[in-house]
This record gives structure tokens, sequence and C-alpha cells, in this order.
């Protein structure tokens, strides 16, 4: 029999799970090792030693191997042996920075795999969904993305998004109830949830029969085992770059070894020496570099708390111009608390503060009347949250030193300690009511409805909600104990209390009940007709960190706006506290949204920063309208609702511990402590990247171009080659290795977050970077070409090239290497403290001294043509190497200041 067919307690028996206590550790350990984790087989990585070889396929790298080649045949050992080890030192760079961003991409998917909610040794807890094991208890709620294959044992209304199995676009309603049919299609197995579906209604509680690769998703993975790795835009872009510098390396090496060619130099030298050329012109390090800094930036989130899914959106980050932020939990601490109770006959405030979840009740319990009283039960009965009592004698009395520790949703854990602290427990009501079953709270409806039943056999109907949602189901009130209609007065007062209470930023609940006729279907029509009980009202503070952080993103050039389903005086009390609503900022309702046809809402949206009582469908209309006027958005949430806004924006950022798995797994971004500030702190990763990628690009391209120049102008000057084909490969190890890799970690500039986006189209070359380049590497060419002209002529007697060649190659290392410092700003190299990267610092001493090494060292002589230089040609030397860079960087430096 398969397990659809078989009822809840034979399913406990056949997989040995204890119903009352669920598995031990100890025995979901054992299960762990016998059927693995539950987590699909990915496809194998490459093994390092073709990892290593896939290092010589570069086309570059294949023409210098033949270049190898053809010194060895011409007897040039020494030469060949030479460039082959620097070929060889270039692979291994190349091989341990595509190992470390796989690992570092490999733990960010660690980080970033859901959670499941597990019954073991009698307690509920939150485990990583891959140490799930069969026969685990698990308990499901709307949003939850589910892990394994479930026979579901009890359901509360409970629908499942199947389409990834089924194709079934619309929501399979779910029961416990046995299936017959043994041959029952995915489809009809109503009493099965199935791993990579998602909850979109309700609550349930099952047991895992299937994990890993037995799942039915398992097994269509079976057949999917290849995965496609995503490049993102800039990624793309440098691809196009590579190309373009590809083909303008080989035309110039062509020129270069034709014109050496015509003056008589050696063909076979020429050759040698076009290609080391090449091979220097091209950055075959740049898609490592931009690998390693993106693997990098996105561990600095992760230490940040704010876990990337997607590589695209960390370049994307850095042009956001616009945050959507969710109020609850994002804004504000999401640690409710209840601080008064107002019903038509009393107005109570609540002492004591809730903290993370936790209070003691260490005050004496205000008195209430039967109004209040009815508030705080009904408010208890219609909810979900748990509150367990925490004492040493675990009795159920309680003492003025007790703790209890509460869990759930914020607003209803709000409710449910509010009615611990006037006397009102769980315990009690467990004995005294009796639930039988819930409409559970729907973000469009407002509301969350039970029926329940007293000890008389009485039902009842139990509403809590939005206040004006609730008061127009209600037709009387409850006052002093006694039921009233509800008068126009009556609404009034309701009205002015609620303005009142969302002007101190106050969140209110109310909660209405109605006596069910017996046969009575239900339904949402059972919502009628209601009696009014009251108001509770809760406080929820503003994260003490977010006015600050609010205050950078504005200096940042970057909009906040507060999306809430709040009431609008609570919205713009909180907004006002966080000084995020300026005093032209307009505050736009739902309802006022509805009357805007799309063209009159991107109109109003610029000056808008606050939208209260809106829906998800306003979340998404908003985040449309903000593209249209070409903003950058980048859009917070957690439900499953919020899911269509999140894959809107630019940037969808879901709460890693209050989200749900469907806002997740549509996000770009997870925030693993649901901060405002953490956002803050992502942009300013981003930008910092793509600077660093930037300033790669910028030494690396400039570097380049310098090495290329001094050997063309040295040609059509009909001078000897200033540079022999061995130093071009030595000056490309030694200046594009260790500086260019310090470069992808630098630290960001100060004014990283004082500066406008930029354009998500904006070019590589953008603000002046071309310019750079190629001034740059202009003047470092041609300082080059004079330290060897000086060199080779400007001293009595013969001229000397070996020496003039080895001042030619210590002029281009050393003026590359002042030029690194002056690519970490923007400005000018005055403008940073040139040790705040020490990294930077020890990889460039590291490079002076393998320079050093080939002129001093007298075996490295021979091989690489050159000698020792004496005090004045040093001179020579750090003089003309500090022109490109110092002569450059006044202008930038007025720019900085």
């Amino acid at each position: 029999m398969k397990w659809h067919q078989i009822d809840p307690l034979t399913v406990y028996k056949k997989l040995n799970t204890e119903v009352t206590t669920g598995l031990s550790e100890k025995e979901a350990e054992e299960r762990l090792h016998i059927h693995g984790q539950n987590k699909l087989q990915e496809e194998k990585a490459t093994p390092w030693p073709i990892l290593f070889l896939e290092q010589f396929k570069d086309f570059m790298v294949i023409i210098l191997l033949v270049a190898t080649f053809v010194s060895g045949l011409l007897g040039e050992y020494i030469d060949a042996l030479v460039i082959m080890g620097i070929v060889l030192v270039n692979a291994i760079l190349g091989f341990v920075q595509e190992r470390k961003a796989e690992r570092s991409l490999k733990a960010l998917k660690e980080l970033s795999a859901p959670e499941i909610t597990v019954f073991r040794d009698g307690k509920w807890t939150n485990i990583a969904s891959q140490y799930a094991v069969p026969g685990d208890i698990v308990q499901l709620e709307n949003g939850d993305r589910i892990s394994a294959d479930i026979r579901l044992i009890e359901t509360m209304r409970l629908a499942i998004e199947e389409s990834s199995l089924t194709g079934e676009s619309v929501a399979s309603e779910k029961n416990e109830h046995i299936v017959s049919n043994s041959e029952a299609a995915l489809a009809d197995q109503h009493n099965m949830a199935f791993a990579g579906t998602m909850v979109t209604r309700g609550r349930g509680k099952g047991v895992i029969v299937h994990t890993g690769m037995k799942t039915e998703m398992g097994k269509i993975a079976h057949l999917l085992q290849s995965t496609e790795s995503v490049s993102t835009p800039l990624q793309r872009r440098l691809e196009q770059l590579g190309k373009i510098l590809i083909v303008g390396a080989i035309f110039l090496t062509i020129l270069v070894v034709l014109l050496g060619i015509m003056q008589g130099q050696p063909a076979y030298e020429m050759f040698l020496a076009g290609v080391s050329l090449a091979v220097a012109a091209i950055p075959e390090g740049l898609p490592a570099i931009v690998t390693v800094a993106l693997a990098l930036g996105v561990q600095r989130m992760i230490r940040h708390k704010a876990i990337v899914r997607r590589l695209p959106a960390v370049e994307t980050l850095g042009c956001a111009s616009v945050i959507c932020s969710d109020k609850t939990g994002t804004l504000t601490k999401n640690d409710m608390t209840v601080t008064e109770l107002w019903t038509f006959s009393q107005h109570v405030q609540v002492e004591g503060e809730g903290i993370e979840g936790k209070f003691l009740s260490n005050q004496k319990p205000t008195k209430v009347q039967k109004d209040s009283a009815d508030l705080l039960t009904y408010g208890l009965l219609c909810n979900n949250a748990e509150l367990q009592l925490e004492t040493s004698d675990r009795k159920q009395h309680v003492k003025s030193s007790d703790q209890f520790t509460v869990s759930g949703e914020p607003t209803e854990v709000a409710l449910a300690v509010s009615a611990a602290r006037h006397n009102v427990y769980q315990q009690k009501l467990t004995n005294e009511w009796i639930r039988l079953d819930e409409i559970p709270f729907d973000s469009n409806r407002k509301r969350m409805t039970v029926i329940v039943r007293n000890r008389e056999g009485q039902k009842f109907v139990i509403t809590k909600g939005a206040p004006d949602v609730l008061i127009s189901r209600c037709t009387s009130v409850q006052v002093s104990g006694e039921v009233k209609s509800l008068s126009m007065t009556m609404r009034s007062k309701w009205d002015q209390t609620v303005s009142r209470m969302a002007k101190k930023a106050l969140r209110t609940i109310a909660v209405a009940v109605r006596p069910l006729p017996e046969g009575a279907t239900v339904g949402v029509d059972i919502e009628q007709d209601m009696t009014l009980i009251g108001l509770q009202a809760m406080m929820d503070p503003p994260r003490p960190d977010v006015k600050d952080a609010i205050k950078e993103c504005r200096e940042a050039g970057i909009k906040t706006v507060m999306i809430t389903g709040d009431h609008v005086d609570t919205a713009k009390a909180v907004a006002q506290s966080l000084d995020m609503l300026p005093e032209h900022g307009s505050v736009m309702t739902g309802s006022q949204l509805d009357q805007l046809n799309d063209g009159e809402l991107k109109k109003h949206v610029g000056k808008t920063y606050v939208f209260a009582r809106v829906t998800p469908e306003h979340k998404l209309r908003i985040v449309q309208a903000m593209q249209q006027n070409g903003h950058v958005v980048a859009m917070t949430g957690d439900g499953v609702n919020d899911a269509p806004a999140l894959k809107a924006a630019d940037i969808g950022v879901a709460m890693g511990k209050t989200g749900t798995d469907v806002a997740k797994e549509a996000a770009a971004l997870v925030l693993a402590d649901d901060h405002f500030s953490t956002i803050k702190a992502a942009i300013a990763e981003g930008r910092t990247i793509y600077d660093n990628i930037r300033k790669f690009i910028r030494y690396m391209l400039a570097s380049n171009v310098g090495e290329i120049l001094v050997m063309l102008f040295a040609l059509l000057l009909g001078l000897p080659l200033p540079l022999v084909a061995i130093q071009i490969l030595w000056i490309n190890l030694v200046t594009d290795g260790l500086p260019a890799m310090a470069l992808g970690v630098d630290r960001a500039e100060n004014d990283v977050m004082k500066r406008a986006p930029r354009h998500p189209r904006e070019g590589i070359f953008a603000r002046g970077l071309g310019v750079k380049i190629i001034t740059r590497g202009f003047l470092i060419g041609a300082v080059t070409l004079i330290g060897f002209v000086v060199t080779l002529y400007g001293t009595a007697g013969i001229p000397d090239l070996t020496k003039a060649q080895t001042v030619a190659f210590t002029t281009l290392v050393v003026a590359q290497l002042i030029h690194v410092f002056d690519c970490r700003s923007e400005y000018s190299v005055f403008h940073r403290n040139p040790f705040s990267n020490k990294a930077l610092v020890v990889a460039v001493v590291l490079s002076f001294v393998m320079m050093l090494a080939v002129i001093y060292v007298p075996f490295l002589q021979p091989i690489f043509y050159t000698t020792a230089l004496s005090l004045n040609e040093w001179f020579l030397i750090v003089g003309l190497a500090a022109i490109p860079t110092i002569a450059l960087s006044w202008s930038g430096l007025k720019k900085g200041e």
C-alpha cells in the first residue's frame, strides 16, 4: 500500500514514530545516517585536476605555449623554461582564485538553506531542512516551502500550491483523510504534501515519509542533473570588453612584429615579443578577479547579515535609488506590546513591557471590568500564539517571579502576553473552550476568525482584525456586559478612539463576537451581525539604528518609502519619528491609490513617502510606477502575498527571521536579522564591489597600455627593443598578480554612501575612467621610453643595451606599483591613506622584491637580460615612475575636496 492509502495511526506505526514525543535526537541522527541528508543531489563539481588544466585552454595561453615550443626548437631552452614557468604560475593563480570563489559560493548556498519545524523529544524546534528525516513530525504554516514528502495528519483549511509538480495553477485543498485509489495522481493525493511545493493558506501537521532524492521532486531531479550558471550583466559587459581587447591586442601585436621586422629585428625575437605583448595586453585575470570580488563581497554581506541569493543582485544593489520598506519588523522592532485596552465602558493602561517575546509577571494585574475581561479572553481564543510557563516546579499556578516564553506572530504574541498580565491564561481557556474551526488571517480580508464551543455546548464566532473592517460587520456593541445596538454616536466615538491611538503610533486590533446558531455552516458569511467588544492598542517602537540608516540613504541619493498595511495615522507617526517624511512629502492610503490609474499613480508616487492600508496588489503597482519613473527599486517583504512585488522589484529583499519561504524564494536578498540598516549596509557593499572592479580594470588596462606603447613608440622611432619577451611576461606576472588581487578587497571610500546611485546601464568606462586609463597608460609608456633612451644614449662610451633595458623594465614596474595606489580613489592618490589597505601594501612590497630579485640575483640576470643598477639610475627610475601618478593627481585632489 502507498502512503496516501494508510490511516494516520498506521503511518506513525510504520515509521516507528512516537505520537506524543516525536523522534528523539538520537533516533533522528541514526536515521540521517541511514537515509542521508534531505537534499537533492547536485551536479558533481569539476575535479581539481580538470579545473587546473582548464587554465591552459585560453587562446592567448595556447599561443604562448606554441611560442615556448618554437623557442625550444631554436635552442633557446632557458627562455622556453622561464616562459613555461610563468605560464604555470599564472595557471596556479587562476586555479586558486576559482577554487576560492567556488568555496565561497558553496558556503553561501549552505547559509541560505531553508528551515523546517519538527517535533522532537516532545518539543517543537526549527532545524535546517537538510537534517529532516523520515518519521519526523512536522508543522506547516501559511507561506512555508515544503522540503520533504509528508503524509498529512491534521489540517486546518490547508491549501498547497503544487504547480511545480502537477502543473495545476490553482492551489490544492488538503485534508488528512485516506485516498483509497492506489493509482491516484499526485494532484489527487489530497492527504499528501510534496517537497518543492508551497503552503498558500492555513496550517497543518504531518509525518515525513520521504526525503532527498526519494521524494517526488527527487525523481524529477534524476532527469535534471545539469545546472546552468547565470552570468551577471557586469560579467557580460566584461566578456564583451575582453573580446574587444583581444582583437585590439592581436592588431597591435601584428603591427609591432611587422614594424620590428621592417627595421631589421630578428623575426623570431619579434614574434616572441609580439606574443608576450599580446599576453600582457589582455587582462586574463579579469574574469577570476570579478568572480573573487563578487564572492568576497557576498561573504562580507553575510557578515552584515545579508544573504545574497542571486549574484546579479550584488551589482544591482549599487544602483538602488528607492527602498520600499515594510514598517513592522524592518523599521520597527517587531516586539509588540499591548499598552491600552479600550471598551465602551472602560479604558485601561496596561503595565509591563515585552522584551523579545519574554516577560516577567512582576506587577499586580490591573482589575478590569467584564467588557475588558471578555476583550482579553476573546483575543486569546482567536489566537495561534503559544505561551509557555517556565517555573521550577512546572506547576500551573503563577508566581510573581515566573518567566513566560511566547512564540508566534508578533501581534498575536502581544495579545497573549496582554491576557496573561491580567491573569487570563491559555491553560485555563483550554479546559473551558474547544476550538472547532478557523478562517485564517488574510492580508486582503484583514481579519481572522475562529469557531469555538464552551462547556455548555454553545458555539461562538470570534473575529479579530482591523477596526475599520470589523465595525462594518457589527450591528451591536457590548457595554458593561450588556449588548446594545451600534448607534452613530458609538461609531463616531469608535473612529475618534482609533484615530487618537493611531496618532500615537499605536496599532489597534478590534475584537468582535457572535453566538453561532445550531446548524449554521462555516464560511465568510458567518462574520456578520457581530457584537463589537473593544480594542487592544499596541506599540511597536522604531529600531534604534533605523533613523541614522535612513539619513545615510538620503545622503546617498536613495529615497526610503514606507509601505504598510497599518492605519494611516500609525504609519505617519512612525515615519515622522524616523525623519523619513519631509514637509513636502505626502501620505497615500490604499483606497486613495485605487482611485488613480497607472498614469496618475506614476505622477504621484514621486512625492509620496508613506503608503498605508495597502494590499499586495497595491505594492506591485507602487513598485511598477516607481520603475516607470526610472528608479531602481529595492522592495522588502515577508509574506506569501509579497512575492509578486518582490519579483517585480529590481532587488527583492525578504526577511530572514519572519519571512515565509515563498518570500525568500522570490527575493534576491535575504536579511538574516530583518533590520533596515542591513539593507543600507548591503547597498554600500554593492557599491564598493563595483568600485573595486572599476579600480582593477583601471589599473590593469592603464598598465597594459603603457607596456604596449613603450614598444610601439620605440619601433616607430627606430630604437632597439626596450623590453625583451621574458621581461614583458615577468612584468605581467609581477604587476597583474598580487597588487591587482589586493585592489579587489579594498575598503569602501568615505563617500561611497554620499554620492548618487549610478545608472544601471552605465558603461564600464563611464565617469572618466576611459580618459584616466589612456592618460596614465600614455604617461607610463612615455616615462619608460625616456628612461630607456637616457640610459642608452645619455652616457659617454658605447651604449649599454642591457643596462637600458633593465632601466626600462624597472621604470615600468615601479610606475605601475605607484599607479596601483592612484587607482584606489576616483579622485587622487592623495585622497586616501596609502597604508589603509594592508593587503595592497604587502602585495606591492612582494612584487617589488620579486623585481629586485631578477635585477640583483646573479643567476637570474642572464635569464631576464638584466644587470645591477646604480644609485643614480635608481634616482632616475623613481623620479620618472612617479610622474604619471603625481602629475595627474593634483586636479583629482581638488575634485575630492
